[in-house]
């Protein structure tokens, strides 16, 4: 569904040169779930926004089912915004029409495509759990019901990819884990292909697959061991609530050989302070020592 290769974005201004993306990789595959997630800074809205049809690549290449967003045009850019992307964002505001109720908001972008859908909007509804709430205006719902519209909305035109911004970023605990299930639900019973950028490593546990960005490239991949419902089955309730470890992580190695170490490896001693690793094959593994180690035994 998506594929980049040595993306770059750089930000110009009339003395100042600002680089988000530095040569980034990254694929994701059609119906597949997964995050993004970095600190901030690290490129991951940037790459989010690109995505979406929201801002274009300085260079490299971007196919998004099988389109190459370095080609388009405007008119293109607003076709693919309209019927392959769905985007759900942080703030309701950008979702959502205040004085619109939940199913006239849902319509609304059926109507700009020239269809009138009452019934699929309320089915839309049905679906995220608001069925009893088509009526009601944004006033009337709460934070996590007015993401759920926000939901709706991204869906509204039957998209091919799902885009959501921080989604939960505003949202209780509690609420976060409605809007995130209801997230694997989509992915599970219509195959949306769905890419949640976050800064929240619990995250995690609801996806198959977390790419970490640093510093504008891909530094990380954890992919889970088993599925999320095999791991609920298998846990008991104590270990699901405070964490289990469900994931592998893998550093990512680019076309030219390089790759991040993880930070909390670095901050090992005699790591810390230096720019430089020792690197040896050892029984088939490669191993790196600090610059002054020596090996014993």
């Amino acid at each position: 569904m998506i594929q980049c290769e040595g993306l770059v974005k750089i930000y110009k201004t009339a003395d100042l040169e600002v680089v988000a993306l530095q040569g980034l990789d990254m694929k994701v595959e059609d119906g597949e779930l997964m995050a993004i997630i970095g600190n901030s800074g690290s490129g991951k809205s940037t790459l989010l926004n690109m995505l979406g049809g929201l801002d274009k690549p300085s260079a490299g290449k971007l196919l998004v089912d099988g389109k190459d967003l370095l080609t388009f045009g405007e008119k293109d850019l607003v076709k693919y915004k309209r019927d392959t992307v769905g985007f759900v964002w942080q703030n309701n505001a950008r979702n959502l029409i205040p004085y619109l109720t939940a199913r006239e908001n849902v319509e609304l972008p059926m109507l700009l495509r020239g269809n009138r859908g009452r019934a699929s909007a309320s089915e839309l509804l049905e679906a995220v759990g608001l069925g009893h709430r088509i009526t009601n205006r944004l006033s009337e719902l709460s934070g996590g019901e007015q993401q759920r519209v926000a939901i709706a909305i991204a869906l509204a035109n039957e998209p091919r990819l799902l885009l959501a911004d921080e989604p939960t970023g505003s949202l209780d605990t509690n609420t976060s884990n409605q809007v995130l299930d209801l997230f694997r639900t989509l992915n599970r019973t219509i195959g949306i292909t769905i890419v949640i950028v976050t800064h929240d490593p619990l995250l995690a546990r609801k996806v198959d697959r977390v790419v970490q960005i640093r510093d504008g490239k891909t530094s990380a991949e954890m992919i889970r061991r088993v599925s999320y419902a095999e791991e609920l089955a298998l846990l008991d309730a104590e270990n699901v609530r405070h964490g289990t470890e469900s994931h592998i992580e893998y550093a990512v190695v680019d076309k030219a050989g390089r790759l991040q170490i993880p930070a909390g490896y670095l901050d090992l001693g005699g790591f810390k302070d230096s720019n430089k690793v020792r690197v040896e094959m050892e029984d088939g593994r490669i191993i790196l020592y600090p610059p002054e180690a020596r090996k014993t035994g």
